[in-house]
């Protein structure tokens, strides 16, 4: 495992703290087939975490584990210090964790603006009464809500489509209000599922720069699964690297890039 201190100082100035989350030899099997075998890692307050590896290596799987949708036949999920027990996406999200996917899910038929709000449900608390009237604790939620929302908008410089319906948008453009929903719930960890997918090279530098943006300004923790090594390379902390299920490499972007077995994985070397 690489070894740092309790918290430091990167070069860029931005404060790396203590373990967020641990991951203890997760084991993870889909009837006979094996998708995580053993893996233990953590991601650290404050970092931009990449996990990285082949098609099929098992890293969705471990990105589903972490954000509950899958739950590990063995090994523990410890989060802030504490053994997180089997709990639902929903629960997941209430403890400040939330997510992209590799596929879009947005509501297409809606504007930008309100699949933004989506991501302030849990923010949410008035009663039915309340919230059918609109009045009262209703009405100040939606007013803060709505204002947190815009915040994000404006950062993530979305303003001009914010009522725009999802399904007019072009595809850079949609990861861009997946990410903004995403962050519309304040998560103290955010996981982002391939972010710049099927983007051409100037989507991904802007999509990469509100990746930064977020970490440094946000001081949220990032984890995240991306196939181009430049972005990754350029973007993280750390990195884990994951083959056929087992972890293969874990430490800087310049351990792993000279990591042998990293390096045999991706150029195909055959696996005895």
């Amino acid at each position: 495992m690489f070894d740092q201190p309790e918290s430091f100082v990167t070069a860029d100035g931005r404060t790396i703290g203590g373990v967020m989350m641990e991951m203890k030899n997760i084991t993870l099997r889909f009837g006979g087939v094996v998708a995580i075998k053993d893996i233990s890692f953590d991601i650290r307050e404050g970092e931009i975490r990449a996990i990285i590896g082949p098609n099929g290596a098992g890293k969705s799987s471990m990105l589903n584990v972490i954000s509950g949708f899958y739950n590990p036949q063995d090994g523990e999920v410890w989060y802030k210090g504490e053994r997180r027990p089997s709990m639902k996406p929903f629960e997941v999200a209430r403890q400040g964790i939330a997510r992209t996917f590799q596929n879009i899910a947005l509501f297409e038929g809606m504007s930008v603006l309100d699949n933004v709000m989506t991501g302030r449900l849990n923010h949410m608390n008035a009663g039915i009464v309340s919230q059918a009237f609109w009045y009262g604790k209703a009405q100040r939620e939606e007013t803060e809500n709505r204002e947190v929302v815009e915040r994000v908008i404006d950062f993530l410089e979305i303003q001009h489509i914010r009522k725009t319906p999802v399904s007019r948008l072009p595809y850079g453009l949609k990861k861009r209000v997946e990410l903004a929903r995403a962050l519309a719930a304040d998560p103290k960890l955010l996981l982002l599922d391939e972010p710049m997918a099927g983007m051409n090279v100037e989507e991904k530098e802007d999509m990469s720069r509100f990746i930064l943006d977020v970490n440094d300004e946000f001081g949220t923790t990032i984890a995240l699964i991306e196939h181009d090594m430049s972005v990754v390379m350029d973007i993280s902390d750390r990195v884990v690297v994951m083959d056929y299920g087992k972890k293969i490499g874990d430490g800087t972007p310049h351990d792993v890039r000279n990591n042998q077995a990293v390096i045999d994985a991706y150029l195909g070397v055959s696996h005895d």
